[in-house]
């Protein structure tokens, strides 16, 4: 993986933001994960400190910025010395300027399954200056979707073409297909696959709007430019795939909570 670029902040910042980011995640909390998510919403966006903190923590953080003035947020993240913005990411995937966007974020350009968000993400990539911007692919695990949430990951891909086993035996995969946007962590032969970067449970209701995505996909990208790695997705795919997607939605809400607060 091709490495490219940091936060333009303090070193002292990021290092004190992304220890507290390994610390321990707390048993679950009894209340439903959707409970008090966003609790920061009326002031996060005004804050160019906590939006910083919100790009460190990644998608998961997506939910938390939802409500926000969209402009303000910009606003922020610009003040905060990040290499990412609404504004980039509006101009890159959607053609438009944000200053020419309305204050719900809405255009009329909303995604409507991971193909198409793929391809809005590697244009925002490619804004940002990523050369190798179609490894990168958004998956979703949607088992948990009739329950309000789904396990969204950032995946770095090293082949457009892939092939894996599945229960019917060896499959090939390409951009078309809708199994190409789900995690694999390994090939047909065994070999390691995808290189997971990011990844969160994340309220349905936050990625319907365009604001919602847009905000996810500014979010991943800086994951992506801070070269972020999260290997321990893949016990907390098996988890989800189990049923224990209530656990893993509480466990890091309650570590956002904090961080965000």
């Amino acid at each position: 993986m091709r490495l490219i670029g940091t936060l333009r902040t303090s070193a002292a910042t990021i290092a004190v933001i992304s220890l507290s980011a390994c610390s321990p995640t707390p048993p679950s909390k009894i209340n439903h994960p959707a409970h008090g998510i966003g609790v920061a919403l009326g002031y996060v966006a005004a804050s160019p400190l906590l939006i910083l903190v919100g790009l460190v923590e990644g998608i998961a953080a997506a939910p938390y910025f939802i409500e926000g003035d969209i402009q303000k947020m910009n606003d922020a993240m610009v003040s905060s010395g990040s290499n990412v913005n609404l504004d980039r990411t509006y101009r890159s995937a959607y053609g438009k300027s944000l200053k020419d966007v309305p204050q719900d974020g809405n255009t009329g350009r909303v995604f409507r399954h991971m193909g198409e968000a793929t391809a809005h993400f590697q244009r925002v990539l490619s804004g940002y200056g990523v050369e190798n911007a179609k490894q990168y692919v958004l998956t979703a695990v949607r088992t948990a979707d009739r329950d309000g949430f789904t396990l969204y990951a950032v995946v770095y891909r090293p082949s457009e073409r892939i092939k894996v086993k599945t229960s019917t035996g060896t499959k090939t995969l390409t951009s078309r297909d809708p199994e190409y946007y789900q995690p694999h962590a390994k090939d047909a032969t065994g070999r390691p696959l995808d290189v997971v970067i990011d990844w969160a449970g994340v309220p349905r209701t936050s990625i319907r709007t365009q604001k919602g995505q847009a905000i996810l996909m500014t979010l991943a990208a800086n994951s992506v430019l801070i070269n972020r790695r999260s290997d321990e997705y893949w016990n907390a795919e098996r988890l989800w795939k189990g049923g224990g997607f209530h656990r893993i939605v509480s466990d890091r809400k309650s570590v956002l909570d904090r961080r965000m607060a």
